[in-house]
């Protein structure tokens, strides 16, 4: 099955909802009204989310991008392997629910904005604390850097070539983000789930019928790609594990868990989310589905995006299965995918500048606009 060039509806339908996020990333300022001068109001939303908010946040935080481009093309690539994805993400929920309540009402008590805050309070380092904030920003930029070759891809897709476009997009983004802090991607992740989720849906009821069913579909996958081949084991087993572990310790996360009103917020939210990896397990499917459709790295070439490696798989398919207003809206969901985890990475790495590197070791005792002095009150309760 060979993709086809978009026509110009597919642009209007993706320019148009890329303008709709971008104006409510602008109009989030007004929202719940404050001075968002505060860093804790600029970065953490006033720490006033409550259930449905945090939900979307959290979601468009930790489902990315990388989700929809990414883990559909490891299974295209690899097969089964790409599988690690849906476990770790339900390995990490428990860890969670236990941990982060208790992390959330220390850093309310005592002010803490981020990880680093915590970690400079409880064990009084401030050597401790740099490390952690220098190591989480140099973990989030090749997120970020994921998310911008998400958008990359899809407008490559499009026919849009050159980095003029996405220089434009991460412009939109900065100041947005700049404007309206956590607020901007809280709000925009709304629209974001929703597109999304009319997307999976769509992808996982009408490529299947054109495809002839699930039956035909695994039938067509070659059999080594269907389970995990036993050197693969060991491997499945610690990158699930692993990023299980690692991925509520990215500046961005905990930047979700310390936008929450309340500890019972957390909770609720940790009884949630398994909703988004039964989600991921559908985006996951996209890979085989794509080798059901026959596409190749002859259609890659073809579609003017083979530089993306498998990277192509996502957008191959739906080039192929669906109309091209459609294309649109399913492309425009990926931009908007990568835009609002983008936003929040942003907004984490700044918090972990200010408050842990420029005001702790370069300009100490600066005034406390977008920023908090530290609290004399015990570092542990």
């Amino acid at each position: 099955m060979t993709p086809q060039r978009l026509d110009a509806s597919a642009l209007v339908v993706f320019v148009f909802l890329f303008a709709l996020v971008t104006v409510v990333g602008f109009v989030a300022s007004r929202w719940r009204r404050a001075d968002l001068d505060q860093l804790h109001e600029w970065g953490l939303g006033g720490r006033r989310f409550g259930t449905l908010v945090t939900w979307f946040l959290l979601g468009g935080d930790l489902y990315t991008a990388y989700t929809f481009i990414a883990v559909p093309a490891l299974v295209f690539g690899a097969g089964a392997l790409g599988f690690f994805a849906l476990p770790y993400t339900v390995i990490t929920y428990p860890f969670v629910f236990v941990v982060m309540p208790r992390l959330w009402s220390v850093s309310h008590k005592h002010g803490y904005i981020t990880a680093a805050d915590f970690v400079r309070g409880r064990f009084d380092s401030g050597a401790l604390a740099l490390a952690v904030a220098v190591t989480g920003i140099l973990a989030t930029m090749p997120y970020i850097a994921l998310q911008l070759v998400g958008i990359q891809v899809v407008l490559g897709a499009m026919g849009i070539q050159g980095d003029l476009p996405l220089i434009i997009a991460f412009v939109i983004l900065a100041a947005y983000t700049y404007q309206s802090g956590l607020r901007a991607p809280a709000l925009i992740a709304v629209v974001k789930d929703a597109i999304i989720y009319v997307t999976v849906i769509a992808a996982v009821v009408v490529v299947p019928m054109k495809l002839g069913g699930y039956g035909r579909i695994f039938d067509a996958v070659p059999p080594q790609k269907l389970i995990l081949a036993p050197q693969q084991q060991t491997a499945y087993a610690t990158l699930a594990l692993g990023s299980a572990l690692a991925l509520f310790l990215y500046p961005h996360s905990m930047t979700g868990v310390l936008s929450s009103s309340g500890r019972s917020v957390i909770r609720r939210n940790t009884a949630m989310l398994p909703a988004y990896s039964f989600l991921l397990g559908l985006i996951a499917l996209l890979g085989y589905m794509a080798i059901a459709a026959g596409v190749d790295r002859s259609d890659a070439f073809k579609a003017g995006f083979a530089q993306y490696g498998t990277n192509f798989a996502v957008p191959a398919l739906f080039l192929s299965a669906f109309p091209a207003w459609f294309v649109g809206f399913a492309f425009a969901s990926i931009a908007i995918g990568a835009l609002v985890p983008a936003a929040i990475m942003s907004i984490a790495a700044a918090n972990l500048f200010t408050r842990n590197i420029y005001r702790e070791f370069l300009r100490r005792g600066a005034p406390p606009r977008r920023s908090r002095p530290w609290r004399s009150s015990p570092p542990w309760s």
